[in-house]
């Protein structure tokens, strides 16, 4: 029931927020911007989300990154998803830590291992990785996993981590605190305080959540702030214009069309 409310009340705001017109940015603050798909460029109807397809199409589009969700079959194969259960995305009951890689391959193959998406975007595709907070039955081999099929990235350069419960960057501590961010929801003041108090490279969220004074706070102490879910050009020029370069949206391919024409249209 809560989701439910949240969701209403964010597509509230979006609502307003796309209606109030805003100046449109400057050139410098169009070409440092970088857009991020959320799960890719999906519509869960034609495209389904943190497939290999809606990946490909993010990086056709001259989408920067895609953000991307990390969890574990009964074998230890990394692979993309959002859910534990792929019922809501593919319609087939199936949770991912109970089966193999191969039975999850036979059963639903269009969810791609980690190895699959870093062998064909890894170093031309931003990849905004998000560790998840399932039981880890082998936590140090789990790490050590992900830290080999990531090796031939460089990690600030060609993906970060991101995480609901910083905790979780425990999993992941063979890259620096500076390459990981905390995402916020509801808790964003309490999050913030954490990661001004860490060495992480900044903090992610909603718009309406991270505004100018936590964008301020967090720029002081050299932290960078991303937020999402931009969704309109009036959101985007508002993100813009606050100085936002990281942009979460679930309307990418829209957001990078409005940026593209904009600068094309200045020459």
């Amino acid at each position: 029931m809560l989701d439910h409310l949240q969701h209403a009340l964010m597509t509230a705001v979006d609502t307003i927020v796309a209606a109030i017109p805003q100046r449109a940015p400057r050139s410098l603050a169009l070409r440092q911007c970088k857009i991020i798909a959320h799960r890719g460029a999906h519509d869960n109807t034609t495209v389904m989300e943190n497939t290999l397809r809606s990946f490909e199409l993010a990086r056709a589009h001259g989408v920067w990154g895609v953000e991307c969700d990390v969890r574990w079959t009964a074998d230890l194969v990394p692979v993309i998803s959002h859910d534990a259960n792929t019922s809501r995305v593919f319609s087939i009951s199936l949770d991912i830590a109970s089966v193999s890689f191969e039975q999850l391959r036979d059963l639903v193959p269009h969810i791609p291992s980690l190895m699959e998406v870093v062998e064909q975007f890894g170093g031309n595709l931003h990849l905004m990785l998000e560790i998840k907070g399932e039981l880890q039955p082998h936590p140090t081999r789990q790490k050590n996993i992900l830290r080999e099929q990531l090796a031939t990235l460089d990690a600030g350069r060609d993906y970060h981590f991101l995480a609901l419960d910083p905790d979780l960057f425990e999993r992941v501590d063979f890259v620096a605190p500076q390459h990981c961010f905390p995402v916020s929801e509801l808790n964003a003041g309490k999050l913030s305080k954490a990661t001004l108090a860490s060495s992480y490279g900044g903090l992610t969220g909603h718009y309406l959540l991270l505004g100018d004074r936590t964008k301020a706070r967090h720029e002081a102490a050299g932290q960078r702030i991303g937020t999402g879910f931009i969704g309109s050009r009036n959101a985007l020029f508002r993100e813009l214009n606050r100085g936002v370069e990281w942009i979460f949206s679930n309307d990418a391919l829209k957001i990078q069309t409005i940026r593209d024409d904009l600068l094309s249209s200045r020459g």
